[in-house]
């Protein structure tokens, strides 16, 4: 695999990876770090000779691994059967996240803002009103304009998308 390759492989599983190791780990920094060293693992193996014939899978393997590496350094006692071995509903699970967090950040900022505090941060229109100097109206106004954006952004094609945890 070239550096070129490498780079383009990067940026499809970047998203995805981190959303998988955000789930292991609980932390959105420590995950990141996590990830980064998984991708110089990879690099450093293919430098050294290495062969990687399902880069994906590959990467998903080496990201566990360096999560329950951090984990068990966290805490003494780690039950492992507690973290699922790589599997296709783990992907399928971080490919969706990561489709669902760019959709957000392409939302207008107020909008995105909006959307966020209620869904993230668990607050009612009343207390985003309040929070933002706008009207209640206003709040509700932004999230609808949030869920027919993402709607519309998440759909493949015409089958309509549903997002179960918002």
């Amino acid at each position: 695999m070239t550096s070129k390759e490498f780079e383009i492989r990067f940026r499809e599983l970047y998203l995805p990876l981190g959303m998988y190791a955000l789930r292991l780990v609980g932390d959105a920094d420590v995950a990141e770090d996590l990830e980064q060293d998984a991708f110089m693992k990879a690099w450093m193996y293919m430098e050294n000779g290495g062969r990687i014939d399902n880069f994906s899978a590959f990467m998903y393997r080496t990201v566990r691994n360096v999560c329950l590496s951090y984990l068990r350094e966290k805490h003494d006692t780690l039950d492992e059967s507690c973290i699922p071995d790589v599997g296709e509903e783990e992907i399928d699970t971080s490919v969706r996240d990561a489709r669902i967090w760019k959709a957000i950040d392409v939302l207008p900022e107020k909008c995105r803002e909006v959307f966020l505090m209620s869904k993230r941060d668990g607050l009612s229109n009343d207390e985003i009103a309040e929070e933002l100097g706008i009207s209640v109206k206003t709040v509700k106004n932004q999230m609808t304009k949030a869920f027919s954006r993402l709607r519309e952004a998440l759909s493949d094609g015409h089958k309509p998308f549903f997002l179960p945890f918002l």
